[in-house]
């Protein structure tokens, strides 16, 4: 058990503090959202756009529950949570860490949601996203990183701490 997974809402820094948690830690560093994009070969905006919401939560399923790496920080798409069986595969290699900011936080960072390749239906908004996942991420998680107003490197620091 020795993968970090982090998962969160869009925008609650998931990748940015995945990379330097891999470095703090000396571990490699996997964006899931980046192999869903090298394995469909188009950014995922495109892959929902042109193939539906089905489809993307599917390859993005698969892409997580074919996942075997050792040593790791994974950052997971902000839908991963959706995937139970996905979920109990990454935790077999690791610890979940849920990166917890406020709705509020989420609508002040994520200004580019109509391109960013955000998995959520037509009509739907942040906060039903919000209101949908949180309870999920408070299930899954093994640790959760209160993130709000941190910098980076607090929150990297408070990640190391928690899961010695």
């Amino acid at each position: 058990m020795n993968n970090i997974i982090l998962v969160g809402m869009p925008a609650c820094g998931k990748s940015i503090t995945g990379v330097v948690l891999a470095k703090t830690m000396r571990k490699s560093f996997i964006d899931t959202d980046l192999l869903i994009q090298e394995k469909e070969e188009r950014p995922l905006q495109e892959i929902i756009n042109e193939e539906g919401l089905e489809y993307f939560k599917k390859a993005e399923e698969d892409v997580l529950t074919e996942l075997e790496v050792e040593n790791a920080v994974i950052s997971t798409g902000g839908s991963a949570i959706y995937y139970p069986d996905a979920i109990a595969h990454l935790q077999k290699g690791g610890i979940i860490v849920y990166l917890k900011v406020s709705l509020a936080t989420i609508e002040e960072r994520l200004d580019n949601i109509k391109t960013r390749g955000v998995a959520m239906g037509k009509g739907e908004t942040i906060e039903n996203l919000y209101e949908r996942r949180v309870p999920l991420y408070e299930k899954y998680a093994d640790v959760t990183i209160e993130a709000d107003g941190l910098t980076v490197e607090e929150t990297v620091e408070q990640i190391v701490q928690s899961c010695k």
